[in-house]
């Protein structure tokens, strides 16, 4: 027997287990055959509602027909043919246009990466370098990302303590705590922020406390960075978080939900800011893939097809049926700012329990890094109330069959 006999008579949850490296001692293990909408199948032809949505990536659902054929279109012209910034890429530069009407700023500039990492990590060089200063900020269980820079300007020690030392010149904050504000001075180079903090289990602030922050960063010329990886592409009922606080950023970080499913990432700022990239050294950040232009086109019909569809404006009452089909003797609290959602629980146990359950019920949720107590959801933008309603059904089927009524 050969060795190629021998790897292809194992199954595929055994090669999985056997060289895919691993995160967990306790890796979900669905196989999926094929998805679509918000489903995904195994080979068996379980079918499995995806409430998260990939973790905040599938706002259009899985395969997405606008975004598949603008996968497909662009497969039949060209790949990847030059590293970032040097060839004109129609969906680069389409993609480039559209975000602009999008946000705040008179002329956009956006550079392409291909992960919200990514994107973090070219959002603080950007703003150390048009500052000329060394400090940043961010907010206690914030979660910008695994990569070093990224990882320094979390919040939670839990995911950094064993990877010291980190990058110098971070410091946290108290996120919607406005006395904590008075903490960025004039060496501040920016503050790194998530509107509705993800992986604290959605948390929010208030208007005034925005407010007092736009009049800090203003008066010590301290950049705003706004991570809207997982808040933005119309999550929260607006197509950036922001938005709902009349916050105006000077670089806003985006990702997961921007691709439709693929892969790609970006931060973007006014020309002034972003330019300094040019020069002193010139190509101040390099991306090999960055833009690739399949996760272009996919994410340039992602956005056309968000802006046209009317999904983002359905998102608040979408929300407010989950909350009403949701209430539960064992759900303690829900927070939510639109369709992200956090259903609060007794305890980790508890929770694992209820989502390893529900899984085997057919709904697929989780629990956030740093509020491993509630429970995630962030369906797929396309969910249709008799679907919402449903997967509430089974939820607390599960909460039922595993705590009792």
């Amino acid at each position: 027997m050969n060795d190629h006999t021998l790897t292809t008579s194992l199954t595929n949850r055994q090669l999985f287990l056997s060289h895919q490296a691993q995160t967990t001692h306790f890796p979900l293990q669905i196989e999926v055959d094929y998805a679509e909408g918000i489903y995904m199948y195994s080979p068996d032809g379980k079918q499995y509602c995806d409430l998260i949505s990939g973790i905040g990536v599938s706002n259009l659902g899985h395969r997405h027909p606008n975004v598949i054929q603008a996968a497909k279109n662009q497969l039949d012209r060209y790949l990847h043919v030059m590293v970032y910034g040097e060839m004109v890429q129609s969906p680069q530069t389409q993609l480039a246009e559209a975000l602009h009407h999008t946000l705040p700023f008179e002329q956009t500039w956006t550079y392409f990466v291909n992960s919200g990492s990514e994107a973090v990590e070219g959002a603080l060089k950007l703003a150390k370098r048009y500052t000329g200063k060394a400090e940043i900020m961010s907010c206690f269980d914030a979660y910008h990302g695994s990569s070093h820079g990224a990882l320094s300007a979390g919040g939670n020690e839990i995911f950094k303590q064993a990877y010291r030392p980190l990058l110098p010149g971070f410091t946290h904050i108290r996120h919607g705590n406005i006395e904590d504000l008075k903490h960025i001075t004039k060496k501040t180079a920016a503050i790194i922020i998530e509107v509705v903090q993800g992986e604290a289990g959605l948390r929010t602030a208030d208007q005034a406390y925005f407010d007092a922050l736009q009049e800090r960063c203003n008066a010590c010329g301290t950049l705003i960075i706004c991570d809207e990886i997982q808040s933005g592409f119309g999550r929260t009922g607006t197509f950036w978080s922001f938005e709902h606080y009349g916050l105006k950023p000077d670089i806003v970080v985006s990702a997961k939900g921007m691709g439709g499913g693929m892969p790609i990432g970006a931060f973007m700022a006014p020309q002034d800011i972003m330019g300094v990239f040019r020069e002193n050294p010139i190509l101040g950040h390099i991306t090999t893939f960055g833009g690739h232009p399949v996760s272009a086109a996919a994410s340039l019909a992602t956005l056309k097809t968000l802006k046209e569809s009317g999904l983002i404006e359905q998102v608040p009452q979408k929300a407010a049926l989950f909350i009403e089909h949701l209430q539960h003797p064992h759900i303690k609290e829900i927070r939510n700012k639109g369709l992200m959602m956090a259903a609060e629980m007794e305890s980790f146990e508890v929770l694992k329990a209820v989502i390893d359950r529900a899984i085997e019920l057919g709904v697929v949720t989780d629990w956030f890094l740093f509020c491993d107590n509630s429970m995630r959801i962030a369906p797929p933008l396309i969910i249709t109330e008799e679907e919402i309603v449903q997967c509430c059904d089974l939820i607390k089927q599960a909460i039922d069959e595993t705590l009792g009524k």
